[in-house]
């Protein structure tokens, strides 16, 4: 029996083969600072000089994410043992080594700043303009991450809540009720809102709005098991073939999946003006029939896997929601008409030798408009072979996630306010796609000189 060795869809074998002093290069000249240089510079020509290199100061908080170095305390120790990973980050040798605290005032500026977003955009808009990116298909998936400090203790409630007046409420009783109600509805915030709100917000007031406080999260393991974390939870769009990182949230550890799938698209169409995409792949948390119109607005289709809730089976269609005969044989998904936006099913196999074939009760074709219910019809056609391969790359996301945690440490967050673990989280991942970019150049180099 012979061995098939699966090609790694992202190797860094290519960067971590070179010299240190070459590695960081690679990694440094994909990245533009210059944001994070301008949120931390001196505002005043008034008061004390700035003594700290904060240019090598920012490479070397990326140099940490490259090299796992777990807290800043190992940054520093290695910056004032180690003097080519000293020279490397930029600091020269008659220099001072900052402090923990100049890294911890340096860390809060950026965070109170949109330096890392802008860093990211200009990485991913680097790569789209040098072809690396050209993905058809994104995936979107959130993942847990663990929170440095312990949940607080629960506070005991004082007083027991009224008990609500029996039966049924007058007529201006409900009406006062439903008015209060509504009343309570609108001023809430827009992510304790219906997903559906979401959808005429700008994406800057989604990412501004989104809650960041470390919760108490919940989700279902593969065996089917609630898996309890306290911390903050990091919601991803990746693009199925290149894996570079094209939007990416943090957010509370409460927060649904399903709310965090409309602004990292808004997102993309933000930032990505001349970027489009044909499909877009989430697992069953993100079957909400706001999510399928946010990527018809997007001018793609939605490949999500059905979530069934309490919902009786049709009758007349099998479990993908395509027609059956009269014996029960499921239509064959056949093609799609992007003008009427409709499906075409045609018989199925099983009626070639059906007695009923040529009977007025057998249709040929079937076609329906996806319109009708965009949960259960989309194109390509649920359960189809074209549906069911588009679907499988959402493995991607899921991929990225495990890198994130396992190479570039999204797992050790340091800092106990949600601010700073976005900082965290958003350096994790420009990292990731800075390294991405520069793996991609060296190959395209090789593959030239090869050539």
């Amino acid at each position: 029996m012979p061995y098939i060795r699966h090609e790694s869809l992202f190797s860094l074998q290519v960067l971590y083969e070179m010299e240190q002093k070459d590695r960081f290069k690679a990694i440094f000249s994909a990245v533009d600072i210059t944001p994070a240089l301008r949120a931390v510079r001196k505002k005043s020509l008034y008061g004390a000089p700035v003594e700290a290199n904060y240019q090598a100061m920012v490479y070397s908080l990326i140099a940490r994410i490259v090299e796992r170095i777990p807290t800043i305390k190992d940054l520093i120790k290695r910056l004032r043992e180690d003097i080519l990973f000293r020279l490397d980050c930029g600091f020269t040798l008659a220099e001072k080594i900052p402090s923990a605290a100049s890294y911890s005032r340096l860390i809060k500026k950026i965070s109170q700043s949109e330096a890392l977003e802008q860093m990211q955009e200009q990485v991913v808009q680097q790569a789209m303009t040098e072809g690396f990116i050209s993905d058809d298909t994104i995936a979107i998936d959130g993942t847990p991450i663990e929170a440095r400090d312990q949940a607080p203790a629960k506070p005991e409630q004082e007083e027991k809540p009224k008990p609500k007046k029996r039966g049924r409420k007058s007529k201006a009783e409900r009406e006062a009720w439903l008015r209060k109600k509504q009343e309570e509805e609108e001023q809430k915030p827009i992510y304790e809102k219906e997903i559906a709100a979401q959808l005429c917000q700008s994406y800057d007031t989604l990412r501004n709005e989104m809650p960041r406080a470390p919760q108490w999260g919940v989700k279902k393991s593969s065996e089917g098991k609630n898996v309890f974390w306290y911390g903050y939870k990091g919601h991803l769009a990746v693009g199925t073939r290149s894996q570079y990182i094209l939007g990416a949230l943090l957010s509370s550890g409460n927060l649904n999946d399903g709310k965090a799938a409309i602004p990292l698209m808004k997102g993309i169409m933000a930032q990505f003006k001349s970027y489009s995409y044909k499909y877009a792949a989430m697992d069953a948390g993100y079957d909400y029939e706001p999510i399928y119109k946010q990527v018809r607005s997007s001018g793609a289709q939605a490949v999500i896997a059905y979530n069934r809730r309490r919902e009786p089976e049709l009758v007349g269609f099998d479990e993908h929601f395509a027609p059956t005969c009269v014996r029960e044989h499921a239509y064959r998904y056949d093609s799609y008409d992007p003008k009427y936006e409709t499906i075409k099913y045609v018989r199925p196999k099983e009626c070639q030798n059906c007695p009923l074939a040529q009977d007025s009760l057998c249709q040929k074709v079937y076609k329906m408009k996806i319109t009708i219910d965009l949960r259960k019809y989309s194109a390509p056609a649920r359960g189809s072979k074209s549906w069911k391969e588009v679907a499988k790359k959402r493995s991607a996301v899921e991929r990225v996630n495990a890198y994130l945690k396992e190479y570039f440490q999204l797992n050790n967050v340091r800092h106990r306010t949600g601010q700073k673990a976005k900082a965290h989280f958003n350096l994790v991942t420009l990292t990731y796609n800075a390294m991405k970019l520069a793996n991609d150049r060296l190959n395209q180099q090789h593959q030239a000189q090869a050539a």
